[in-house]
């Protein structure tokens, strides 16, 4: 009985740590000795991959449109609109725009548990970093720090649900823990207290959402934008005394009402920490698609030098049926579709256009593409099968495509792992070949080289407004005209 009255007499005194405080303590606590070698190369990789995205995105409509409605916001600060030399906004809506523009083609990296983690959190280090005070410097090892620190809180709270271990079927990831991410970024650039974050963690969740109905759409990219907008947004409000719910990652009413059968967990002390990109990597897309079809372009490419001799053409008109063996994944099952948006989130289509073509890149996309007959006819003789093995997850899944011909002579390819999974990554000339394909498009190639340097040297960068600068774009009239 003293035992047990003593024990309530200390849990009084010492009351038992939260989730949402441990989370707190964690984005106020870690600093740049916690950083391994190995988390420093993967989120170089990653920072390195997202703005070569978010340069080609810029040529995008969707960019286009979100782009023309921010400009009606002004700010005595404002931070610069990538690859726009003559176009800035407040940091909120240049993180905005620049988020959208990263996940404009869905070409961002993915990672497991299912979301993609660098766009909404580097759009916001990027326009914070133009917005404070250019003392005390924002260096390097900042910039990869806070950028950590926004991809760890997204990984360490999707690990809390079953749920999110599959690809999603109610909402977008991103847009639930990308805005905690981006929220946990800011706070640590910024400096915030513990007490500010832990506010700041709040505000964010009541920001946090949007539907999965929207995939495939050009509302979709503004999934990333508003995340991370809106993570910036939470922080600038705990700021100013906003107060949330101080337990609001602990409970179901509160981050809990957007995942099934959470259940969180305190985050380990600092001086014992491991980050979860230590332990699992990103996955890098070699063409702008959904990623579960990068598994389809890698089995139909393989079913198609059996199908294709000699560099012919595809015999389609000897082709019989196309069956693909693949997870029951509905907003990526779409058998003919309309639009460039439809058509990255079609199995149907990157399978076609893969046999088509041999390979799928970023004009693949084009409506032009989309709507040739020899499409149209190919997807026509397409059917979907779904093994119960073959589980929604990125980390399981397997594609297997089977050719019949006309004469009866079936062809079948199995991919289990794609180049850029995380299981067999793209080397690093490959990623950097990747990023100049992208940003030429925008950049000159001076420019292009510049930014491959200073990212891959990132660490040892004393003052971040060198790599800032950079992000203006095109200062000529020619390269203006390029990039349109």
């Amino acid at each position: 009985m003293y035992k047990e009255r003593m024990q309530i007499h200390c849990l009084t005194l010492f009351p038992l740590q939260s989730v949402t405080e441990s989370f707190a303590k964690v984005i106020h606590g870690l600093n740049v000795g916690h950083l391994t070698d190995r988390v420093i190369q993967r989120s170089k990789r990653m920072i390195l991959d997202t703005l070569g995205v978010g340069f080609l995105g810029t040529s995008t409509e969707v960019f286009h449109k979100a782009s023309q409605y921010s400009k009606i916001y002004s700010s005595n600060t404002n931070s610069t609109v990538w690859g726009r030399p003559d176009f800035s906004l407040p940091p909120t809506y240049a993180a905005f725009v620049n988020g959208v523009a990263i996940h404009s083609m869905d070409f961002d990296d993915t990672w497991h548990p299912a979301t993609h983690p660098s766009g909404a959190v580097l759009p916001v280090l990027m326009a914070l970093s133009e917005a404070l005070p250019p003392s005390p410097k924002f260096s390097g090892l900042d910039l990869l720090l806070a950028f950590n620190v926004g991809i760890e809180v997204q990984g360490r709270l999707m690990h809390f649900s079953k749920e999110a271990n599959d690809i999603p079927k109610r909402f977008h990831p991103p847009s639930v823990v990308g805005t905690l991410g981006s929220a946990a970024a800011a706070s640590k650039i910024l400096g915030l207290s513990a007490t500010k974050c832990q506010e700041a963690l709040a505000i964010a969740v009541s920001h946090a959402g949007a539907p999965l109905a929207n995939a495939a759409t050009q509302t979709k990219p503004l999934h990333i934008g508003n995340a991370a907008r809106h993570g910036m947004e939470a922080v600038f409000l705990a700021m100013l005394g906003l107060q949330g719910n101080k337990q609001v990652l602990d409970i179901q009413a509160g981050f809990g009402a957007f995942y099934a059968n959470y259940s969180p967990k305190v985050l380990p002390s600092l001086d014992a920490y491991t980050w979860l990109l230590d332990q699992q990597d990103v996955a890098f897309k070699r063409f702008p698609a959904h990623l579960a079809t990068h598994w389809v372009a890698d089995a139909a490419a393989s079913v198609r030098k059996h199908v294709v001799t000699d560099r012919a053409l595809l015999p389609i008109d000897r082709i019989e049926r196309i069956v693909l063996r693949i997870p029951d994944v509905q907003y990526v099952n779409r058998p003919f579709p309309g639009s460039e948006h439809e058509a990255r989130h079609s199995f149907q289509y990157v399978a076609c256009a893969t046999l088509l073509d041999g390979g799928v890149i970023v004009p693949s996309f084009h409506k032009s593409q989309i709507n040739r007959p020899q499409v149209r006819e190919l997807l026509s003789k397409v059917e979907l099968q779904h093994p119960q093995d073959n589980l929604p997850s990125f980390n399981t899944l397997y594609c297997e495509i089977s050719v019949t011909l006309k004469d009866g002579v079936t062809f079948t390819e199995r991919s289990d792992t794609f180049y850029g999974h995380w299981r067999k990554p793209l080397s690093q000339k490959d990623l950097q070949e990747k990023f100049r394909a992208n940003a030429s498009r925008m950049l000159s190639c001076d420019t292009v080289e510049r930014f491959i340097e200073l990212v891959e040297n990132l660490e040892d960068l004393e003052d971040c407004s060198l790599l800032t600068a950079l992000l203006k774009g095109p200062s000529s009239p020619e390269m203006v005209s390029k990039s349109i």
